[in-house]
């Protein structure tokens, strides 16, 4: 069978609301085939970004999910065995490379750092990946590039990118948008009032306050969405905090407490 990349177009605008200039910065990023690293915490809208980009830019988005089991033939490839005898079978990063996608291995720091470095050749000049198991040397299509993400303020040193990987990469920093912003994103996904949204942003502001004080994030935009969502299910403000902000990000009882009461602060 042959495979190609048509099942991985974006054929509808994924919602995004540019904070800053990282719209024009990827632009001359992918016009350059150079390679791109987002960094930001979790549900600041990284992967939503690379959704718009490969929808704007007409280009096949094939996303990677990374874990710390992720061997490099779960990028690469490996050999099957079907009806008809042993086949090779493309993984992801091969389908990105031979057909020119983008391929987004997103938190690319959960993946064991002798998975990742198979993506270095891909990374400079050569623009290459040995598929070994194979015997084949394959030249990355012209369109095709390589994107990454992470949140360098959740990882220990153990799970942190090597300095050899981060220099070969294009680096943008990601972060919630302004209030005002990420009020009318809240109101526009989650289909609530402004009024509304802007009280969810106000929780979380004060719960990103408590970051490194009790709580190891704050609430994401995506959280906020989902609270918002609820809301428009029928929910109470208290309801939905609760079940999508307040008890995902902390088991600890006291803190739980303390933002029970900003969510009431806000009501």
């Amino acid at each position: 069978m042959t495979q190609t990349l048509d099942a991985w177009r974006i054929t509808e605008q994924p919602a995004y609301q540019a904070s800053n200039d990282e719209i024009a910065y990827y632009t001359a990023a992918y016009g350059a085939r150079l390679p791109v690293m987002l960094k930001g915490p979790t549900g600041c809208g990284k992967t939503r970004f690379v959704e718009h980009m490969a929808w704007k830019l007409r280009r096949p988005l094939v996303t990677v999910s990374c874990h710390e089991d992720m061997t490099a033939s779960d990028l690469v490839g490996r050999y099957l065995l079907g009806p008809e005898g042993t086949h090779w079978q493309d993984g992801p990063l091969t389908l990105a490379v031979r057909f020119g996608g983008i391929c987004y291995l997103d938190e690319v720091v959960e993946a064991r750092q002798d998975t990742t470095v198979i993506i270095h050749a891909l990374t400079d000049d050569r623009r290459i990946l040995p598929l070994e198991k194979k015997g084949e040397l394959l030249t990355a299509h012209p369109d095709f590039q390589l994107v990454i993400s992470y949140n360098p303020g959740y990882q220990s040193v153990l799970k942190d990118l090597k300095e050899s990987t981060k220099q070969r990469f294009c680096a943008m920093d990601f972060g919630y948008p302004d209030p005002a912003v990420e009020g009318s994103i809240v109101a526009a996904q989650a289909g609530i009032s402004d009024g509304l949204a802007r009280k969810l942003v106000q929780i979380a502001g004060k719960s990103r306050n408590l970051r490194g004080h009790g709580l190891n994030e704050g609430a994401s935009t995506r959280m906020l969405i989902h609270a918002g969502r609820l809301v428009a299910e029928g929910l109470t403000l208290r309801q939905a905090c609760s079940l999508a902000v307040v008890t995902p990000i902390t088991d600890d009882p006291d803190m739980r407490a303390a933002l029970d009461a900003a969510v009431d602060a806000c009501a």
